[in-house]
């Protein structure tokens, strides 16, 4: 269904968006990149490896990138991937490593016993986080640190989580933070030893919903400047205070404290009643200025047309603490987004979704959006659908989409493609 909301308007151009001010209007990681000056290239580089679908792993995907130097390392949940040409089978289960500018697989090969979730590079060490708790037979829940060229696990590293997993990890300050399902929800570890910093004490409770699960942190984005984490998620309250879906910490040198920024739209549900935990991720611009959620959901219920974050990319600016609306907010017309990246020259979104600007332009897989009026630029590579892909990484050379899609701008790149600028 392609829902059209209360403030619809015809451009000249034939979309149908959105406007206070032109759309529906109101108003990463630590370690920044220069925003890049354009949009990426349509066409993908030709030399990156291949999932492999097999009675082990039938639907593979990847969900997490990264890069240290030349390196790309991937993770995700399978348990095989071929070369770019698909002559040559390698055994990797759950994660990778290869040549980032020739694709060429490096001998770094550890075995978890779960899906990788998130992945942080840092020189000659890699932190990888998921639901797995043995690395190597080494016990390890949820987080461990390898070496980044072996994949032998640093046993001086261990946060020793007695629960849960971890969904996304940031090296923040001389800090690893870490999000996910385990008792505290969101921790600031000692990066050479997986002890617990206490940087971050801030209660996380609450279920959005019966049906939402157990109560987590799904995906966070710290800004540039490293002051600011903006967290999603399943949770009703923070530090004591109200707070549905989203939050934002203000890091201080010596502790995070809960920021003023909240979003009181988001204590509302979507359409799907069964999607209750409905944001998906979030993006810092690469100044600071502004972040990006992504979200699914179905569409709003009556009345929330352009305020209500359901099948949709929304825009906030990081300093204004109680916004009415998002600065734009841009519908799929009812499909799931699971990632963004935002690189300056644009917003790159994936998922499952057909279309952009409320069904009005066809975007399969992956699009673009012009950060400032919230519209669909022309961006349009297409790509696989399937359950929709959930990490796009940026470098200062291009952009990663990681994905259990198998084609990419109609060419074969079963779930990784990389689009050079």
């Amino acid at each position: 269904m392609r829902q059209v909301g209360r403030a619809l308007s015809l451009t000249a151009a034939g979309l149908l968006v959105t406007s206070v001010a032109g759309v529906f209007a109101a108003s990463g990681a630590a370690a920044s990149l220069p925003p890049h000056g354009s949009v990426v290239s349509e066409d993908p580089v030709n030399y990156t490896p291949n999932l492999v679908s097999n009675t082990v792993v039938s639907h593979p995907a990847i969900y997490a990138l990264a890069q240290s130097g030349s390196t790309l390392f991937a993770g995700g949940a399978f348990n095989a991937v071929e070369n770019s040409n698909r002559t040559t089978t390698y055994t990797r289960t759950h994660i990778m490593s290869f040549s980032a500018t020739s694709g060429a697989m490096t001998s770094f090969a550890p075995t978890l016993n779960g899906p990788v979730w998130t992945i942080v590079a840092d020189g000659s060490s890699v932190y990888v986080g998921g639901q797995f708790t043995t690395v190597n037979g080494v016990a390890r829940r949820g987080i461990v640190k390898l070496n980044a060229t072996t994949g032998a696990v640093d046993t001086s590293f261990n946060a020793s989580l007695n629960s849960g997993k971890v969904n996304e990890a940031r090296l923040v300050n001389g800090r690893l933070i870490i999000g996910g399902t385990f008792s505290k929800k969101l921790m600031a570890l000692n990066p050479t030893t997986g002890a617990d910093t206490g940087f971050i004490n801030v209660p996380i409770t609450g279920s959005v919903a019966a049906n939402a699960g157990s109560t987590d942190i799904y995906r966070f984005a710290v800004n540039p400047a490293g002051d600011r984490l903006v967290a999603l998620g399943n949770f009703t309250s923070v530090a004591g205070q109200t707070r549905y879906r989203a939050f934002m910490l203000t890091l201080g040198p010596t502790a995070a404290t809960l920021n003023p920024w909240y979003y009181q739209p988001l204590e509302n549900m979507c359409r799907a009643v069964s999607l209750p935990a409905y944001l998906r991720d979030v993006d810092f611009s690469p100044d600071g200025s502004y972040f990006v959620f992504v979200s699914t959901g179905f569409i709003p219920n009556s009345g929330g047309e352009g305020r209500d974050l359901c099948d949709a990319t929304a825009r906030f600016e990081t300093n204004i603490a109680s916004p009415p609306r998002p600065t734009w907010i841009n519908y799929t017309g009812g499909d799931t987004l699971h990632s963004v990246a935002v690189t300056g020259a644009a917003v790159y979104v994936q998922g499952h979704q057909r279309w952009l600007n409320n069904g009005a332009v066809e975007r399969p897989g992956i699009g673009a959006i012009d950060p400032t009026t919230g519209l669909a630029n022309s961006w349009n590579p297409t790509k696989t659908r399937a359950v929709g892909g959930k990490d796009l990484f940026v470098t200062s050379a291009g952009l990663w989409v990681g994905s259990d899609g198998k084609r990419f701008n109609g060419e074969y790149r079963y779930g990784i493609a990389f689009s050079p600028l």
